[in-house]
């Protein structure tokens, strides 16, 4: 993957450590996590209901969705837990030297 292939998101200490924040980058509506320092992006619309992820409570690498508690794990984007059966999409992130977190939205 090359560094074109990833677009500034957000700035890395606007995001608390163990906490998640929606953006939007590119027309995409993104949570972008924060946990223990390392960060990852997931889509931010549960795959369930209509609900924001980025408002859920994230607990390590798992955040639940805030309208039905189904479980997603941001390093993936797996569904862990019912009532979720569908995946969200996971995207590949890296801190620039800016302090910003750039996120490839190459598939």
């Amino acid at each position: 993957m090359t560094e074109e292939n990833y677009i500034k998101a957000v700035e890395a200490n606007k995001i608390p450590e163990d906490d998640v924040i929606g953006v939007d980058v590119n027309g995409y509506n993104l949570a972008v996590y924060n946990v223990e320092g390392e960060f990852f992006a997931t889509d931010n619309i549960c795959t369930h209901g209509n609900a924001k992820l980025c408002d859920g409570f994230l607990d390590g690498h798992r955040i639940e969705c805030p309208l039905h508690q189904g479980e997603f794990d941001v390093r993936s984007g797996k569904a862990c837990t019912s009532p979720l059966t569908e995946d969200i999409k996971a995207y590949p992130t890296k801190v620039g030297d800016d302090g910003f977190i750039y996120i490839s939205m190459i598939e």
